[in-house]
């Protein structure tokens, strides 16, 4: 629930941006510069005299838009290569290689050098973030999927003539859902993560963009002067990865029957 709370308001801060912010994030007063927080500025201003609270709530928008693409696209790719991967034992071998080989690279190098090499935009991040985590999720779906194929309803639907792709939609996708769910909400703080150190080291979403990598790049040369401007957008990418650790880790204690407790 801890975790759920702490989401629901990134999320709500990110949908109402426009509705909360306290001036337009791009706009620049240099009169202003290096305001410390105060009524008139929560959150201070940057070194542009630049609101620090505008530009953290969009950001928000930015890096849950980002997180929730890479979650998805990694949902389905993931999906889509465990489940051959599991079900059809001739695919198991060749797939799964392939994801081991892309596994055997440190994730955020990999992201980095796709991302550097397509070119530092949002659509690039996601694209990148997405071949780095898909190997995670379809190796968590086949493990579920080699499992599920050989229960006794699956194999009843085999002897009563059933296809195999009625089969997978039927009964291996349905009883694969709940490890999915919560592999996605720690590849959703996985990507948020990755999407602020790529956008930190110039090959995420370009500036001005307001992203959280992006505020924390352009503090980073005031840390002395103003640690404010690298401390708030790096408490928003702890407390919202937090967020979505403790919801999995809720998520995996209600799906999962094994880790019920029953009270007497």
């Amino acid at each position: 629930m801890t975790g759920a709370v702490i989401l629901a308001l990134v999320v709500l801060a990110a949908v109402f941006a426009d509705l909360i912010q306290i001036l337009p994030p791009g706009k620049m007063q240099v009169r202003l510069r290096f305001v410390t927080p105060s009524f008139s500025f929560p959150l201070g201003t940057d070194n542009y005299g630049r609101d620090i609270w505008s530009r953290l709530v969009h950001g928000a928008r930015m890096s849950m838009a980002i997180g929730f693409a890479v979650a998805l696209m990694t949902g389905i790719a993931g999906t889509a290569i465990g489940v051959f991967a599991g079900y059809f034992r001739g695919l198991d071998g060749p797939l799964m290689r392939l994801m081991d080989a892309l596994m055997a690279f440190p994730a955020i190098l990999l992201a980095l050098a796709i991302a550097a090499a397509l070119g530092p935009s949002a659509l690039n991040a996601v694209i990148a973030l997405s071949i780095v985590y898909t190997p995670r999720t379809a190796r968590i779906v086949r493990s579920t999927v080699l499992v599920v194929r050989e229960m006794d309803y699956v194999q009843a639907a085999r002897a009563c003539g059933a296809r195999h792709f009625w089969i997978i939609r039927r009964h291996v996708l349905p009883n694969s859902m709940a490890p999915l769910l919560v592999q996605l909400t720690f590849i959703f703080a996985y990507a948020i993560l990755a999407e602020a150190i790529l956008s930190f080291l110039g090959v995420g979403p370009p500036p001005p963009a307001p992203t959280w990598g992006n505020m924390i790049a352009e503090g980073k040369d005031y840390l002395r002067e103003a640690p404010y401007l690298c401390l708030f957008p790096g408490m928003a990418v702890a407390l919202t990865c937090l967020g979505l650790n403790l919801l999995g880790d809720g998520l995996r204690d209600v799906l999962d029957p094994r880790l019920r407790v029953q009270v007497g």
